[in-house]
């Protein structure tokens, strides 16, 4: 199967041309962002109040980075393994209203995003859970941080990644998603096990 290298931030036809299944890696400006990050970005954004950073073409992935400071107050990044998505499903229209392309982490999303998918020209990537080490090669420095007084994995990062990845399309534009395809299967499998 052929990888797609794509480069942020970036076009939404682009975006709409991925399928589910279709294995991506991102090249470009990656940021983090847990729970407490789309809260704040939310609260900002419905207040009119100015974003620390242009989502326009952008990839946000749901991670909580494990970071070392240099001695020049910089920092470097040591692992980034994906955090379950779920939790960010209240956000599905915010994200597509800044116009981010791309949203990563693990375990997938559920109706709001396959809609907001659609709507708004954005794809879901599953990013590999338990390998932390491995996606960190993909990421070659750190731009900076914002919010960090959330703490390290709430924070805000803004990274640089070189073709990171593999990621796989989980949810595309055309409605289509891995998860609820396999809980479809799961649940045709068990009522064949467990007839009623």
């Amino acid at each position: 199967m052929s990888t797609i290298h794509l480069t942020l931030p970036l076009k939404e036809e682009d975006v709409r041309q991925l399928r589910v299944g279709d294995v991506v890696t991102l090249t470009g400006r990656i940021f983090t962002a847990r729970d407490m990050a789309h809260l704040k970005l939310r609260a900002l954004y419905e207040a009119g109040e100015a974003l620390p950073k242009d989502f326009t073409g952008a990839a946000v992935f749901h991670a909580g980075p494990v970071c070392l400071k240099n001695e020049d107050g910089s920092w470097r990044l040591n692992v980034i393994g994906p955090t379950t998505s779920i939790r960010m499903e209240p956000h599905a229209d915010f994200v597509g209203k800044i116009g981010v392309r791309a949203v990563l982490g693990k375990g997938g999303m559920a109706e709001d995003t396959l809609r907001a998918c659609q709507q708004y020209g954005y794809v879901y990537l599953q990013a590999a859970p338990g390998c932390a080490a491995k996606l960190g090669q993909g990421i070659r420095s750190i731009n900076d941080v914002t919010w960090f007084e959330l703490g390290m994995p709430e924070a805000l990062w803004d990274l640089n990644a070189v073709e990171f990845g593999p990621l796989v399309v989980g949810m595309d534009t055309h409605g289509n998603s891995i998860y609820k395809t396999l809980k479809e299967n799961a649940y045709r499998v068990l009522n064949e096990i467990y007839p009623e």
